[in-house]
C-alpha cells in the first residue's frame, strides 16, 4: 500500500514536471514565432527562388557535379541572405505594412517586436553569412559585398524608382558570379548570360507577384513594375520570360550542355504559356498563385542543368 502511494506520488510530480517543460516549450515557440515568420521561414518559395540559379550556376562553374560542400555552403548562405533581407524589407515598409492586405499580418506591422530587433536579426543572419562566404576566399567575399549592398537598398527603391524589381533582380542573381568564383576563381562568360536571364525571370515572377498588391500600392504610392506597365503588364512579363529563355539558351550553347538542358528550357516554356491566361484575368489571387509556381520553374532549369552536367 505504501508502494502505490509513493508510485502514485513519483508519477504526479513527473506529470507536474512535463506540464512546466511543455508550457517552457510552448512558451518559447511562441516569442520565437514571430521572428520566424519575419525571415519568412514559413514562407520558403523566396529562399527556393534565390537558391535555384546559384545552384545552376555551380554545375555550369564545375561542368559536372560541382563539391557537396559548395552546394550546402551555397544553401545555407543563401538562406540567410535572403532571411536577412526579409528583415531589412519589413523594417523599411514598417509603416506601409499595415495599410497593405496581403503584408498587414507581418510582426512588424503588427506590434509583435520592437521595430529595431528587425535590424539586430538582419545584421546577425548577414554576419553569418559572411562568415561563410569568408570560407571560400576573399574573391567571393568581394562579390558578397555588393551583393549584400544591392539586397539591402532594395526596399528603399519602392519609393522612387519606377521599376525596383530590376534592383531585386540584380540582388538575387549575385549568386551566380559567386558560384563561378568559388568553383573556378573567375567569371566565366556564360555566368552574364545566366545573371541576365535570371535577372530578366526575377523582373517577370515579381510583376506578377506586384499584379496582387497594385491597389493598395496605388493607394500609397508605392512604385512596382505592376504600375508601371500599366495594362501591358501581361505582356511585359511574357517578354521577359522570352528574353530569360534566349540567354539561358546562349549560357547553355556557350557551355556545350547537353541535350536534358533544352529539354528543361522548354518545359519551362510550356509552363510560361499555361502561366498566361490566368495572368490574363488580372485576378490577385490568380497572379500570387503564378508567382508562387516560379518555383517549379527553377526546379526544371535546375534538373535540366544537372543531367546535363552532372554526369561529365
Amino acid at each position: 500500500m505504501r508502494r502505490d502511494k509513493r508510485q502514485n506520488a513519483l508519477e504526479g510530480e513527473w506529470v507536474i514536471l512535463g506540464d512546466i517543460r511543455y508550457g517552457k516549450v510552448r512558451e518559447w515557440q511562441r516569442r520565437a514565432d514571430p521572428y520566424w515568420r519575419l525571415i519568412r521561414g514559413d514562407r520558403p518559395v523566396g529562399t527556393v527562388l534565390l537558391l535555384w540559379p546559384t545552384w545552376v550556376a555551380l554545375f555550369f562553374a564545375a561542368r559536372g557535379q560541382p563539391p557537396a560542400e559548395l552546394l550546402a555552403i551555397f544553401a545555407a548562405g543563401t538562406f540567410l541572405m535572403r532571411s536577412a533581407g526579409c528583415a531589412v524589407n519589413d523594417w523599411a515598409d514598417r509603416k506601409i505594412d499595415p495599410f497593405v492586405r496581403r503584408t498587414a499580418t507581418r510582426p512588424l506591422a503588427r506590434g509583435e517586436i520592437p521595430a529595431a530587433h528587425a535590424l539586430w536579426v538582419a545584421i546577425g543572419l548577414a554576419a553569418m553569412a559572411a562568415g561563410l562566404a569568408a570560407l571560400l576566399g576573399t574573391a567571393v567575399v568581394a562579390w558578397a559585398v555588393p551583393a549584400a549592398v544591392v539586397a539591402a537598398i532594395y526596399p528603399f527603391t519602392k519609393r522612387f524608382f519606377a521599376v525596383p524589381q530590376l534592383v531585386l533582380g540584380v540582388a538575387f542573381s549575385f549568386g551566380i558570379p559567386m558560384a563561378f568564383v568559388a568553383v573556378g576563381g573567375e567569371v566565366r562568360p556564360e555566368a552574364f548570360w545566366l545573371f541576365v536571364g535570371n535577372l530578366l525571370w526575377v523582373v517577370a515572377y515579381d510583376t506578377a507577384y506586384a499584379m496582387a498588391d497594385r491597389a493598395d500600392d496605388l493607394r500609397l504610392g508605392v512604385k512596382s513594375s505592376a504600375i508601371w506597365f500599366g495594362r501591358f503588364e501581361v505582356m511585359a512579363i511574357a517578354a521577359c520570360e522570352l528574353l530569360a529563355l534566349a540567354a539561358w539558351a546562349v549560357a547553355g550553347r556557350m557551355a556545350g550542355a547537353g541535350v536534358a538542358y533544352w529539354v528543361g528550357l522548354i518545359a519551362i516554356a510550356l509552363l510560361w504559356a499555361a502561366q498566361l491566361a490566368p495572368l490574363a484575368t488580372r485576378e490577385e489571387s490568380k497572379a500570387f498563385a503564378v508567382f508562387g509556381q516560379q518555383q517549379w520553374v527553377g526546379l526544371l532549369w535546375f534538373l535540366g542543368t544537372v543531367f546535363a552536367f552532372g554526369s561529365a
